[in-house]
């Protein structure tokens, strides 16, 4: 089962995907020619550097084309009461006494240490489509943890998030 991906997730996707072919791979294509021409190839520091960029951006593009062959699409759409994608929410965490603020992504997007967790994490799957006033059980291993929605913003802009690297 493959990762889920909202349309705009597909979009920059693509879009990065074209990017490395149509720019970055020419780009370093023309320093592995420039450093192989600099003659001894055993102890030429630029072209093994320039042949691990290449490399680098041709694994890049791979595991994105593959990521999209096995991708499930979702809907980054929710009831305007409801916790969706993109939304921010302020999370009451009762062991701790509490309150955070996190913003609900598809992985591709998490960044923990931005406050973006992924709609594939137990918080994430535990909150999505609850609503203010819930009091949801986050599963975890062999136990878990109660939270509650004090407040979602329905933020559904994403342009500025960044795909995570690998």
């Amino acid at each position: 089962m493959g990762e889920q991906l909202t349309p705009n997730d597909v979009k920059k996707i693509k879009e990065e995907i074209e990017y490395r072919k149509l720019v970055v791979r020419k780009k370093e294509l023309e320093a592995v020619k420039e450093a192989r021409a600099q003659g001894d190839l055993s102890e030429n520091f630029e072209y093994k550097a320039a042949k691990q960029d290449k490399n680098r951006n041709e694994s890049r593009i791979r595991y994105l084309e593959r990521m999209l062959k096995h991708a499930r699409i979702v809907s980054d759409r929710s009831a305007d009461d409801e916790v969706g994608i993109n939304n921010t929410v302020d999370l009451y965490f009762e062991d701790d006494e509490e309150i955070e603020t996190y913003r609900l992504v598809t992985s591709i997007r998490a960044n923990s240490m931005e406050g973006k967790i992924s709609i594939e994490s137990p918080l994430g799957k535990a909150i999505r489509g609850h609503k203010t006033g819930d009091r949801v059980y986050v599963k975890t291993g062999e136990g878990g943890y109660y939270v509650e929605i004090r407040k979602i913003d329905k933020s559904t802009d994403d342009t500025e998030d960044q795909l995570r690297k690998y």
